[in-house]
Protein backbone atom coordinates (compact mmCIF):
# COMPACT_ATOMS: atom_id res chain seq x y z
CA UNK A 1 0.00 0.00 0.00
CA UNK A 2 3.03 2.26 0.73
CA UNK A 3 3.77 3.15 -3.10
CA UNK A 4 0.11 3.93 -4.25
CA UNK A 5 0.97 7.06 -1.64
CA UNK A 6 4.84 7.06 -2.18
CA UNK A 7 3.96 10.74 -4.15
CA UNK A 8 1.55 12.23 -2.06
CA UNK A 9 2.41 15.78 -1.71
CA UNK A 10 -0.58 17.37 0.74
CA UNK A 11 1.68 20.74 1.28
CA UNK A 12 2.93 19.69 4.45
CA UNK A 13 4.75 16.44 5.30
CA UNK A 14 3.07 15.92 8.59
CA UNK A 15 0.01 15.51 6.63
CA UNK A 16 1.78 13.36 4.29
CA UNK A 17 2.82 11.22 7.26
CA UNK A 18 -1.07 11.23 8.63
CA UNK A 19 -2.55 9.97 5.86
CA UNK A 20 -0.21 6.92 4.60
CA UNK A 21 -0.28 6.37 8.35
CA UNK A 22 -4.12 5.96 8.17
CA UNK A 23 -4.13 4.31 4.95
CA UNK A 24 -2.09 1.78 6.29
CA UNK A 25 -4.59 1.45 9.54
CA UNK A 26 -7.61 1.38 7.26
CA UNK A 27 -6.26 -1.57 4.67
CA UNK A 28 -5.17 -3.23 7.86
CA UNK A 29 -8.11 -3.31 9.65
CA UNK A 30 -11.18 -2.73 6.86
CA UNK A 31 -14.19 -3.78 8.32
CA UNK A 32 -13.30 -1.26 11.48
CA UNK A 33 -14.98 2.07 12.11
CA UNK A 34 -12.07 4.92 12.17
CA UNK A 35 -11.15 4.47 16.18
CA UNK A 36 -11.51 0.74 15.75
CA UNK A 37 -8.52 0.93 13.00
CA UNK A 38 -6.33 3.16 15.07
CA UNK A 39 -3.69 1.89 17.71
CA UNK A 40 -4.44 4.79 20.29
CA UNK A 41 -6.86 7.46 20.82
CA UNK A 42 -4.00 9.94 19.86
CA UNK A 43 -3.88 8.31 16.44
CA UNK A 44 -7.57 8.57 16.61
CA UNK A 45 -7.78 12.05 17.47
CA UNK A 46 -4.83 12.48 14.37
CA UNK A 47 -7.06 10.62 12.24
CA UNK A 48 -9.83 12.91 12.64
CA UNK A 49 -8.35 16.17 12.14
CA UNK A 50 -6.55 15.01 8.90
CA UNK A 51 -10.35 14.10 7.97
CA UNK A 52 -11.90 17.30 9.15
CA UNK A 53 -9.18 19.59 7.73
CA UNK A 54 -10.36 22.34 5.05
CA UNK A 55 -7.40 22.99 3.11
CA UNK A 56 -6.88 19.24 2.08
CA UNK A 57 -8.51 18.63 -0.44
CA UNK A 58 -10.03 14.57 -1.39
CA UNK A 59 -8.99 14.94 -5.10
CA UNK A 60 -5.44 15.84 -3.47
CA UNK A 61 -5.62 12.84 -1.33
CA UNK A 62 -6.62 10.24 -4.46
CA UNK A 63 -4.10 12.23 -7.08
CA UNK A 64 -1.04 9.60 -6.57
CA UNK A 65 -2.92 6.72 -6.58
CA UNK A 66 -4.39 8.25 -10.04
CA UNK A 67 -0.96 8.54 -10.87
CA UNK A 68 -0.23 4.89 -10.15
CA UNK A 69 -3.19 3.80 -11.86
CA UNK A 70 -1.79 5.20 -14.94
CA UNK A 71 1.44 3.69 -14.90
CA UNK A 72 -0.11 0.37 -14.42
CA UNK A 73 -2.48 1.22 -17.87
CA UNK A 74 0.19 2.08 -20.18
CA UNK A 75 1.74 -1.37 -19.41
CA UNK A 76 -1.35 -2.97 -20.88
CA UNK A 77 -2.20 -2.74 -24.69
CA UNK A 78 -6.27 -2.98 -23.67
CA UNK A 79 -7.69 -1.28 -20.68
CA UNK A 80 -11.63 -1.13 -19.61
CA UNK A 81 -12.65 2.18 -18.22
CA UNK A 82 -15.54 1.35 -16.48
CA UNK A 83 -18.00 3.81 -15.31
CA UNK A 84 -20.98 3.72 -12.68
CA UNK A 85 -23.07 5.80 -9.93
CA UNK A 86 -23.56 4.31 -6.74
CA UNK A 87 -25.46 5.59 -3.50
CA UNK A 88 -24.35 5.98 -0.24
CA UNK A 89 -27.12 5.72 2.59
CA UNK A 90 -26.02 7.60 5.64
CA UNK A 91 -29.39 7.53 6.67
CA UNK A 92 -29.75 8.42 10.63
CA UNK A 93 -26.62 10.26 10.65
CA UNK A 94 -26.33 13.96 11.00
CA UNK A 95 -23.87 14.56 8.77
CA UNK A 96 -24.36 18.33 6.87
CA UNK A 97 -24.50 18.38 3.36
CA UNK A 98 -25.94 15.07 2.44
CA UNK A 99 -29.30 15.24 0.43
CA UNK A 100 -31.78 13.19 -0.26
CA UNK A 101 -31.47 9.85 -2.41
CA UNK A 102 -33.81 7.69 -4.78
CA UNK A 103 -36.18 7.52 -2.20
CA UNK A 104 -36.49 12.05 -0.45
CA UNK A 105 -36.70 10.80 2.86
CA UNK A 106 -33.05 8.52 2.32
CA UNK A 107 -30.09 11.29 3.40
CA UNK A 108 -26.79 10.43 1.73
CA UNK A 109 -24.47 10.95 -1.12
CA UNK A 110 -23.64 9.70 -4.70
CA UNK A 111 -20.37 8.05 -5.77
CA UNK A 112 -19.29 7.90 -9.56
CA UNK A 113 -15.66 6.09 -9.76
CA UNK A 114 -13.90 5.56 -12.94
CA UNK A 115 -12.41 1.80 -12.27
CA UNK A 116 -9.98 0.79 -14.99
CA UNK A 117 -8.96 -3.57 -15.36
CA UNK A 118 -7.75 -5.12 -17.73
CA UNK A 119 -9.99 -7.54 -20.49
CA UNK A 120 -8.57 -10.46 -17.91
CA UNK A 121 -10.37 -8.63 -14.78
CA UNK A 122 -7.27 -7.45 -13.18
CA UNK A 123 -8.37 -4.39 -11.16
CA UNK A 124 -5.54 -1.73 -11.96
CA UNK A 125 -6.82 1.04 -9.64
CA UNK A 126 -9.55 4.23 -9.62
CA UNK A 127 -8.51 6.71 -12.43
CA UNK A 128 -11.38 9.66 -11.95
CA UNK A 129 -14.37 10.13 -9.26
CA UNK A 130 -17.09 12.48 -8.74
CA UNK A 131 -18.47 12.81 -5.08
CA UNK A 132 -21.81 14.93 -4.84
CA UNK A 133 -25.21 15.55 -2.48
CA UNK A 134 -28.57 15.78 -4.41
CA UNK A 135 -30.23 18.96 -3.59
CA UNK A 136 -33.64 18.69 -2.08
CA UNK A 137 -37.10 18.92 -4.43
CA UNK A 138 -38.51 22.38 -4.10
CA UNK A 139 -42.10 23.34 -3.91
CA UNK A 140 -42.74 22.44 -7.69
CA UNK A 141 -41.07 19.22 -7.80
CA UNK A 142 -37.57 20.53 -9.24
CA UNK A 143 -34.48 19.70 -8.12
CA UNK A 144 -31.80 22.20 -8.25
CA UNK A 145 -28.18 21.51 -8.87
CA UNK A 146 -26.10 20.10 -11.73
CA UNK A 147 -27.65 17.59 -13.63
CA UNK A 148 -26.21 14.33 -12.87
CA UNK A 149 -26.22 12.38 -17.01
CA UNK A 150 -23.50 15.27 -17.02
CA UNK A 151 -21.04 12.93 -15.15
CA UNK A 152 -21.39 10.65 -17.86
CA UNK A 153 -20.26 12.66 -20.46
CA UNK A 154 -17.71 14.36 -18.38
CA UNK A 155 -15.95 10.93 -17.05
CA UNK A 156 -15.77 10.17 -20.49
CA UNK A 157 -13.65 13.11 -21.61
CA UNK A 158 -11.42 12.40 -18.58
CA UNK A 159 -10.72 8.99 -19.92
CA UNK A 160 -10.39 10.62 -23.74
CA UNK A 161 -7.88 12.69 -21.76
CA UNK A 162 -6.01 9.78 -20.48
CA UNK A 163 -6.02 8.10 -23.42
CA UNK A 164 -3.75 10.96 -24.88
CA UNK A 165 -1.28 10.06 -22.56
CA UNK A 166 -0.68 6.55 -23.46
CA UNK A 167 -0.79 6.39 -27.13
CA UNK A 168 0.26 2.52 -27.12
CA UNK A 169 -3.08 1.09 -25.04
CA UNK A 170 -5.96 1.44 -26.33
CA UNK A 171 -8.63 2.80 -23.54
CA UNK A 172 -12.32 1.71 -23.51
CA UNK A 173 -15.07 3.95 -22.07
CA UNK A 174 -17.58 0.77 -20.24
CA UNK A 175 -21.23 1.81 -18.99
CA UNK A 176 -24.49 0.02 -17.77
CA UNK A 177 -27.60 1.13 -19.47
CA UNK A 178 -27.45 4.64 -17.36
CA UNK A 179 -24.44 5.80 -19.59
CA UNK A 180 -27.02 5.21 -22.95
CA UNK A 181 -26.74 9.58 -23.21
CA UNK A 182 -26.77 10.84 -27.34
CA UNK A 183 -24.68 13.73 -25.53
CA UNK A 184 -21.95 11.24 -24.22
CA UNK A 185 -21.81 9.57 -27.48
CA UNK A 186 -21.95 12.90 -29.83
CA UNK A 187 -19.48 14.26 -27.30
CA UNK A 188 -16.64 11.25 -27.97
CA UNK A 189 -17.43 11.84 -31.66
CA UNK A 190 -16.52 15.18 -31.74
CA UNK A 191 -13.44 14.20 -30.08
CA UNK A 192 -12.45 11.44 -32.96
CA UNK A 193 -13.31 8.61 -30.53
CA UNK A 194 -9.85 9.26 -28.66
CA UNK A 195 -11.26 5.95 -26.12
CA UNK A 196 -13.32 3.64 -27.75
CA UNK A 197 -16.76 3.31 -25.69
CA UNK A 198 -19.04 0.60 -24.93
CA UNK A 199 -22.61 1.15 -23.90
CA UNK A 200 -25.66 -1.07 -22.75
CA UNK A 201 -28.07 0.26 -24.45
CA UNK A 202 -31.05 1.89 -22.95
CA UNK A 203 -33.50 3.80 -25.14
CA UNK A 204 -35.20 1.53 -28.40
CA UNK A 205 -34.41 4.36 -30.99
CA UNK A 206 -36.24 5.48 -33.75
CA UNK A 207 -34.06 4.81 -36.86
CA UNK A 208 -36.76 6.09 -39.64
CA UNK A 209 -40.53 6.22 -39.69
CA UNK A 210 -40.66 2.65 -39.72
CA UNK A 211 -37.68 1.16 -38.04
CA UNK A 212 -36.14 0.95 -34.55
CA UNK A 213 -33.10 0.29 -33.15
CA UNK A 214 -33.88 -3.31 -31.29
CA UNK A 215 -36.02 -4.46 -33.96
CA UNK A 216 -33.80 -3.93 -37.11
CA UNK A 217 -30.60 -5.56 -35.05
CA UNK A 218 -33.14 -8.52 -34.27
CA UNK A 219 -33.97 -9.15 -37.90
CA UNK A 220 -30.41 -9.63 -38.90
CA UNK A 221 -28.46 -12.83 -39.84
CA UNK A 222 -27.08 -14.73 -36.27
CA UNK A 223 -22.89 -14.05 -36.28
CA UNK A 224 -22.64 -17.34 -33.65
CA UNK A 225 -23.19 -18.17 -30.03
CA UNK A 226 -21.28 -18.09 -27.13
CA UNK A 227 -21.92 -19.20 -23.74
CA UNK A 228 -20.25 -18.76 -20.25
CA UNK A 229 -21.39 -19.11 -16.12
CA UNK A 230 -23.27 -16.38 -14.76
CA UNK A 231 -21.92 -15.93 -11.59
CA UNK A 232 -24.51 -16.43 -9.10
CA UNK A 233 -26.08 -13.43 -6.67
CA UNK A 234 -29.14 -12.72 -4.70
CA UNK A 235 -30.10 -15.49 -4.32
CA UNK A 236 -29.36 -17.19 -7.66
CA UNK A 237 -27.16 -20.02 -8.12
CA UNK A 238 -24.67 -19.70 -10.99
CA UNK A 239 -25.81 -20.95 -14.26
CA UNK A 240 -24.42 -21.37 -17.95
CA UNK A 241 -25.68 -18.83 -19.98
CA UNK A 242 -26.12 -19.83 -24.31
CA UNK A 243 -26.37 -16.56 -26.31
CA UNK A 244 -26.58 -16.08 -29.67
CA UNK A 245 -25.14 -13.09 -31.39
CA UNK A 246 -26.08 -10.24 -33.77
CA UNK A 247 -24.74 -6.98 -34.70
CA UNK A 248 -25.41 -4.12 -37.28
CA UNK A 249 -23.82 -0.72 -38.14
CA UNK A 250 -26.39 1.98 -37.46
CA UNK A 251 -26.58 5.21 -37.66
CA UNK A 252 -28.35 6.24 -34.79
CA UNK A 253 -31.28 9.81 -35.19
CA UNK A 254 -30.52 13.25 -35.73
CA UNK A 255 -28.40 15.28 -38.13
CA UNK A 256 -25.11 14.94 -36.32
CA UNK A 257 -26.19 11.25 -34.99
CA UNK A 258 -23.11 9.05 -34.73
CA UNK A 259 -22.82 5.78 -36.76
CA UNK A 260 -22.50 2.98 -34.15
CA UNK A 261 -22.42 -1.13 -33.81
CA UNK A 262 -25.70 -2.34 -32.12
CA UNK A 263 -24.78 -6.23 -30.66
CA UNK A 264 -27.81 -8.10 -29.47
CA UNK A 265 -26.87 -10.77 -27.20
CA UNK A 266 -30.11 -12.81 -26.75
CA UNK A 267 -30.25 -16.42 -24.23
CA UNK A 268 -31.48 -19.21 -25.82
CA UNK A 269 -32.94 -22.50 -23.53
CA UNK A 270 -33.13 -20.10 -20.48
CA UNK A 271 -34.82 -21.98 -17.28
CA UNK A 272 -38.70 -21.63 -17.10
CA UNK A 273 -37.91 -19.82 -14.00
CA UNK A 274 -35.34 -17.51 -15.37
CA UNK A 275 -35.65 -14.41 -17.17
CA UNK A 276 -33.47 -14.85 -20.15
CA UNK A 277 -30.30 -12.54 -20.17
CA UNK A 278 -30.21 -10.48 -22.98
CA UNK A 279 -27.75 -7.71 -23.42
CA UNK A 280 -28.05 -4.75 -26.33
CA UNK A 281 -24.87 -3.05 -26.34
CA UNK A 282 -23.97 0.04 -28.21
CA UNK A 283 -20.44 0.41 -29.42
CA UNK A 284 -17.64 3.06 -32.08
CA UNK A 285 -16.14 0.34 -32.77
CA UNK A 286 -17.19 -1.91 -35.29
CA UNK A 287 -17.88 -5.50 -35.52
CA UNK A 288 -18.05 -7.09 -38.50
CA UNK A 289 -17.22 -11.31 -37.48
CA UNK A 290 -17.69 -13.28 -34.67
CA UNK A 291 -14.76 -12.54 -33.07
CA UNK A 292 -14.94 -9.14 -32.78
CA UNK A 293 -18.53 -9.49 -31.23
CA UNK A 294 -17.14 -12.01 -28.79
CA UNK A 295 -14.70 -9.33 -27.40
CA UNK A 296 -17.01 -7.04 -27.20
CA UNK A 297 -19.54 -9.13 -24.90
CA UNK A 298 -16.56 -10.02 -22.90
CA UNK A 299 -15.17 -6.67 -22.08
CA UNK A 300 -19.05 -5.90 -20.99
CA UNK A 301 -19.16 -8.67 -18.97
CA UNK A 302 -16.36 -7.52 -16.47
CA UNK A 303 -18.32 -4.60 -16.06
CA UNK A 304 -19.08 -6.89 -13.07
CA UNK A 305 -15.49 -5.76 -11.61
CA UNK A 306 -16.84 -2.72 -10.47
CA UNK A 307 -19.88 -3.97 -8.70
CA UNK A 308 -17.07 -5.68 -6.85
CA UNK A 309 -15.65 -2.74 -6.14
CA UNK A 310 -18.62 -1.29 -5.20
CA UNK A 311 -19.20 -4.36 -2.80
CA UNK A 312 -16.08 -4.19 -1.08
CA UNK A 313 -16.63 -0.50 -0.29
CA UNK A 314 -19.66 -0.73 1.37
CA UNK A 315 -19.31 -4.30 3.19
CA UNK A 316 -15.76 -4.79 3.82
CA UNK A 317 -15.00 -1.30 4.78
CA UNK A 318 -18.40 0.06 5.75
CA UNK A 319 -18.27 3.45 4.54
CA UNK A 320 -21.50 3.50 5.28
CA UNK A 321 -21.42 3.61 8.61
CA UNK A 322 -18.71 6.47 8.60
CA UNK A 323 -19.68 8.71 11.43
CA UNK A 324 -18.46 12.45 10.48
CA UNK A 325 -20.12 15.50 10.94
CA UNK A 326 -19.35 17.51 7.51
CA UNK A 327 -19.56 16.16 3.86
CA UNK A 328 -16.15 17.05 2.79
CA UNK A 329 -15.22 14.76 5.59
CA UNK A 330 -16.53 12.08 4.70
CA UNK A 331 -14.63 12.51 0.85
CA UNK A 332 -11.70 12.94 2.37
CA UNK A 333 -12.65 9.20 4.36
CA UNK A 334 -13.81 7.64 1.47
CA UNK A 335 -10.55 8.95 -1.10
CA UNK A 336 -8.76 6.81 1.88
CA UNK A 337 -11.21 3.83 1.58
CA UNK A 338 -11.45 3.57 -2.48
CA UNK A 339 -7.68 2.87 -2.58
CA UNK A 340 -8.20 0.10 0.24
CA UNK A 341 -11.70 -1.49 -1.52
CA UNK A 342 -9.27 -1.53 -5.07
CA UNK A 343 -6.17 -3.02 -2.94
CA UNK A 344 -8.53 -5.70 -1.92
CA UNK A 345 -10.24 -6.92 -4.85
CA UNK A 346 -6.90 -6.83 -6.46
CA UNK A 347 -5.80 -9.11 -4.30
CA UNK A 348 -8.86 -11.46 -5.20
CA UNK A 349 -8.41 -11.19 -8.64
CA UNK A 350 -5.06 -11.62 -9.09
CA UNK A 351 -4.93 -14.90 -6.70
CA UNK A 352 -6.91 -16.45 -9.41
CA UNK A 353 -6.30 -15.21 -12.71
CA UNK A 354 -2.57 -15.18 -11.57
CA UNK A 355 -1.90 -17.53 -9.24
CA UNK A 356 1.75 -18.31 -9.71
CA UNK A 357 3.34 -14.77 -8.92
CA UNK A 358 5.61 -14.30 -5.78
CA UNK A 359 3.46 -13.71 -2.87
CA UNK A 360 6.53 -11.22 -1.42
CA UNK A 361 5.48 -9.00 -4.07
CA UNK A 362 2.06 -7.92 -2.12
CA UNK A 363 2.78 -9.02 1.34
CA UNK A 364 5.53 -8.46 3.33
CA UNK A 365 7.68 -10.74 5.44
CA UNK A 366 5.88 -10.09 8.83
CA UNK A 367 2.45 -10.47 7.07
CA UNK A 368 3.15 -13.85 5.57
CA UNK A 369 4.61 -15.33 8.68
CA UNK A 370 1.25 -14.17 10.49
CA UNK A 371 -1.09 -16.08 8.56
CA UNK A 372 1.03 -18.88 8.65
CA UNK A 373 0.89 -18.72 12.63
CA UNK A 374 -2.45 -18.19 12.52
CA UNK A 375 -3.71 -20.92 10.65
CA UNK A 376 -1.30 -23.40 12.34
CA UNK A 377 0.82 -24.44 9.94
CA UNK A 378 3.70 -25.10 8.60
CA UNK A 379 5.58 -22.65 6.17
CA UNK A 380 6.66 -24.57 2.82
CA UNK A 381 10.17 -24.38 2.02
CA UNK A 382 9.17 -23.77 -1.85
CA UNK A 383 8.40 -20.06 -2.39
CA UNK A 384 4.95 -18.82 -1.75
CA UNK A 385 3.00 -18.00 -4.65
CA UNK A 386 -0.15 -15.26 -4.22
CA UNK A 387 -2.93 -18.06 -4.60
CA UNK A 388 -1.33 -19.89 -1.88
CA UNK A 389 -1.20 -16.76 0.72
CA UNK A 390 -5.01 -15.82 -0.78
CA UNK A 391 -6.61 -19.01 0.17
CA UNK A 392 -4.19 -19.37 3.39
CA UNK A 393 -5.48 -15.85 4.24
CA UNK A 394 -8.86 -16.08 3.08
CA UNK A 395 -9.27 -19.65 5.33
CA UNK A 396 -8.40 -17.52 8.29
CA UNK A 397 -12.08 -15.55 7.30
CA UNK A 398 -14.00 -18.65 6.93
CA UNK A 399 -13.16 -19.86 3.87
CA UNK A 400 -13.34 -23.81 3.66
CA UNK A 401 -11.24 -24.65 0.21
CA UNK A 402 -12.94 -27.22 -0.64
CA UNK A 403 -13.03 -28.59 -4.37
CA UNK A 404 -16.11 -27.40 -4.51
CA UNK A 405 -15.94 -24.27 -3.00
CA UNK A 406 -13.90 -22.26 -5.76
CA UNK A 407 -11.98 -19.93 -5.23
CA UNK A 408 -11.87 -17.56 -2.22
CA UNK A 409 -14.43 -14.37 -2.43
CA UNK A 410 -14.02 -10.55 -0.93
CA UNK A 411 -15.37 -11.35 2.25
CA UNK A 412 -13.54 -13.84 3.28
CA UNK A 413 -10.12 -12.02 1.98
CA UNK A 414 -11.24 -8.68 3.81
CA UNK A 415 -12.14 -11.04 7.23
CA UNK A 416 -8.78 -13.05 6.67
CA UNK A 417 -6.86 -9.77 6.13
CA UNK A 418 -7.70 -8.00 9.39
CA UNK A 419 -6.84 -10.81 11.65
CA UNK A 420 -3.47 -11.02 9.24
CA UNK A 421 -2.65 -7.97 9.82
CA UNK A 422 -2.99 -7.44 13.20
CA UNK A 423 -0.62 -11.18 13.44
CA UNK A 424 2.04 -8.96 11.27
CA UNK A 425 1.48 -5.93 13.86
CA UNK A 426 2.30 -8.20 16.92
CA UNK A 427 5.41 -10.13 14.97
CA UNK A 428 6.65 -6.43 14.48
CA UNK A 429 6.34 -5.37 18.46
CA UNK A 430 7.61 -8.56 19.62
CA UNK A 431 10.85 -7.80 17.83
CA UNK A 432 11.09 -4.45 18.55
CA UNK A 433 10.87 -5.30 22.15
CA UNK A 434 13.47 -8.06 21.79
CA UNK A 435 15.94 -5.78 20.06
Amino acid sequence: MEEEFEALDLGDPRRDRRAKALLKRLAAKPTESIPGACDSWGETIGAYRFLGNPEIEWTDVMAPHWQCTAARMRSCPVVLCIADTTELDFNGQETEGFGPLSYEAQAGMYLHPTYAVTPDREPLGVIDAWMWAREARDASGQRGGLKESVRWTESYERVAEQAATMPETRLVYVTDREGDIAALMKRADELGHPADWLIRSQHNRKLSEASRLWETVEASAVLGEISFILPGRAGQKAREVKQTLRAQRVKLPGASGPTVTCVLAQEIGAPASMRPVVWRLLTNREADNIDAVVELIDWYRARWEIEMFFHVLKNGCKVEALQLSQIDRVERALALYMVVAWRIARLMRLGRTCPELDAGLFFDADEIRGAFVLAKKPRPKTPITLNQIIRLIASLGGFLGRKSDGEPGAKTLWIGMQRTMDAASTIRALREDDA
